[in-house]
């Protein structure tokens, strides 16, 4: 019995040993700096870039991996801070990088120190979620690999010779603080989104990516951009999905797929015998979500190259452009069932509208969230047992206490007519249901529990999904992460206008976690900004419920006011005033007494004509593979 137990502690340790060795500690040293880029050839602008360069660097790391990153703001002028996006952080909860929520903001010249154990493997990303940033440029891809902790084999399901990581993303020609100011604008009361000025892929344009016939290459496709949905296809290449937001997935075939801002997709790409031709890489943009027609090119190629000396692909077409993959069929290669029945629902109704400062704002049950004045997880971690009470978490939070391991039924309501990608932190959540566009209903048509479509057996999971226009998602997940967790709109503009709520997760579980309490470093840094690390949302630490002088919306509208209606006063005060400066200049100007008898006709004299029509070149910059 001896001799056994010894053996069994023997093999215990030699795999204890393996799993030591197999799991490295990654050392990440990046320095948010201001750079000049030209990434579309037509424009140079300021960019946030990473120690001095752009782009950012893809980071790779292995599952169980423990990060450590060293987040410098090199930014003079502005705060930032860093997600990880799709990464749970489990008992990491500080580490999520939600600005006011998780985290505090990172002042000019501070250092935060990232440290969390990688539980995942597959395709995510990082960014600033700090004031529009990731659309200046601060994002790029993170990449786990899920290696076997003994072999250190790489144990994706699915064969493949070489795998390439492709960014697809928007571009605006101004920065985010002066995008945002005309944005949220009383002159811009319906709430038009800025019109980026290119689609990107691989932070360029006009990517050339050389390939080998008879192979396959794993094809990690991400959408780092702000704004618009991309339509991804290769001109005569079938798409083999094989992984979804970190999932994998049974293998689909497809021709095209639709990528919000935020989504993952890893596909197989298998190249043909023939070396004769190349093929054009498309993005398309979704024209469906563009206001106003802007000046971007919706339609932009890529080259697929097999033979260096053949021709390159001219534009490729599809005529059918809505017939994408629907991740909604997609089947998890882990065989997860459908969650039981929620233990707790929530209802929520997205809408857009103005509020008294004429400004448009985005609204979850009539609330736009506004930002407290202490982090919600350092309020959760300094209120003892009241963390259990959404009171305290502040009045323009939107805030939801779940208790552990309970199953969540989140029913989103777009009573807007726009698509929408929406994000939470913290999890993967399971596609319970997605209704239809509703773009031509009158009204939005909301979920109705009782004519419900059947729920698959085994529904996706993912971390980013899209809600079509007046039309309704429904989300399972389970509970089991203990933190604060926020479930926003991806589209950087509809976060701003404040399109976001927040999970509280067993608040009492994550104050008992040592792991959970706050660095050193991260009280540094709240001190440092200002930011108390302790208190309610109005950051009173004395009561909890006292939440005078918190952050709160703008009132609304007197009664009577609608949106159309503030559409129509503010376009035609603006007309009137225009209206009386221009009789006013006219007014003044002295009378010519020729022209006016030229003007009727009783002498006409030659009048020079000047004219000058400069035209620049259209140059775009390129990218290679």
């Amino acid at each position: 019995m001896l001799k056994l137990f010894i053996s069994l502690l023997g093999l215990f340790l030699f795999f204890l040993i393996n799993l030591i060795n197999a799991a490295e500690v990654k050392n990440f040293y990046l320095n948010a700096t201001y750079v000049n880029v030209n990434l579309d050839g037509k424009y140079e602008r300021q960019a946030i870039g990473c120690n001095d360069t752009y782009p950012w660097p893809t980071l790779e790391a292995n599952k169980g991996d423990r990060i450590q990153l060293w987040l410098t703001n090199g930014l003079n002028d502005t705060n930032t801070t860093l997600h990880f996006h799709g990464i749970w952080q489990n008992h990491t909860n500080q580490m999520d990088g939600g600005d006011m929520i998780s985290n505090c903001p990172i002042p000019p010249g501070g250092t935060f120190i990232y440290n969390f154990t990688l539980e995942q493997s597959g395709l995510y990303w990082y960014h600033s979620h700090t004031a529009g940033q990731f659309a200046d440029g601060f994002r790029a891809p993170f990449v786990i690999h899920d290696k076997n902790t003994t072999s250190g084999e790489d144990e994706f399901p699915y064969e493949y010779d070489e795998e390439v990581i492709l960014t697809i993303s928007d571009w605006y020609h101004q920065d985010n603080v002066e995008l945002t100011k005309d944005f949220l604008d009383l002159y811009n009361p319906t709430g038009a989104e800025p019109i980026p000025e290119s689609l990107l892929i691989n932070e360029g344009m006009n990517l050339t990516w050389k390939v080998e016939p008879n192979k396959t290459y794993l094809v990690r496709l991400v959408n780092t951009g702000a704004f618009v949905s991309q339509i991804f296809f290769i001109e005569d290449h079938q798409l083999e999905v094989v992984e979804v937001d970190g999932v994998y997935v049974e293998k689909n075939i497809t021709d095209h797929i639709y990528v919000t801002s935020a989504q993952r997709y890893s596909f197989l790409l298998h190249t043909k015998n023939s070396t004769d031709k190349n093929f054009a890489i498309m993005q398309l943009c979704d024209q469906d979500m563009l206001d106003v027609p802007g000046n971007l090119n919706t339609n932009e190629t890529s080259y697929l190259i097999y033979n260096e000396d053949a021709d390159l692909p001219t534009e490729a077409y599809i005529y059918d452009w809505e017939d994408f993959l629907d991740d909604y069929y997609l089947s998890p290669l882990s065989g997860s069932e459908l969650l039981e029945d929620p233990d707790y629902q929530i209802v929520v109704e997205v809408t857009m509208n103005n509020l008294n400062d004429g400004k448009n704002y985005a609204f979850f049950n009539n609330l736009t969230y506004v930002a407290p004045k202490v982090p919600t997880l350092m309020t959760l971690l300094s209120a003892g047992e009241l963390a259990t009470d959404a009171a305290i978490y502040g009045s323009n939070t939107n805030t939801f206490v779940l208790q552990h391991n309970e199953v969540i039924e989140l029913v989103l309501n777009n009573a807007d007519a726009g698509k929408h990608p929406f994000h939470m932190h913290g999890h993967h959540f399971q596609l319970v249901q997605r209704g239809p566009d509703y773009t031509d209903e009158t009204d939005p048509v909301p979920y109705d529990e009782e004519n419900a479509d059947e729920f698959r057996d085994v529904p996706l999971s993912r971390d980013t999904v899209f809600v079509r226009p007046n039309s309704y998602i429904v989300l399972r997940f389970k509970a089991d992460n203990p933190g604060v967790w926020i479930f926003h709109c991806h589209i950087e503009w509809h976060m701003i206008q404040g399109l976001s709520l927040i999970l509280v997760e067993a608040p009492l579980q994550v104050q008992k976690d040592e792991g959970q309490q706050l660095t050193e470093n991260h009280i540094s840094i709240c001190e440092a900004a200002g930011v108390l690390p302790s208190g309610n949302a109005a950051a009173n630490t004395e009561d909890f419920f006292d939440l005078t002088n918190e952050n709160v919306q703008v009132k609304d509208l007197p009664s009577g006011f609608t949106g159309r209606g503030i559409v129509a006063l503010v376009f035609s005060c603006i007309a009137g005033i225009l209206g009386i400066i221009v009789l006013g200049i006219y007014g003044l100007l002295p009378i010519n007494e020729k022209k006016v008898i030229e003007d009727f006709g009783v002498e006409s004299i030659e009048l020079d004509e000047t004219s000058s029509n400069d035209v620049q070149p259209n140059t775009k910059s390129s990218t290679s593979l």
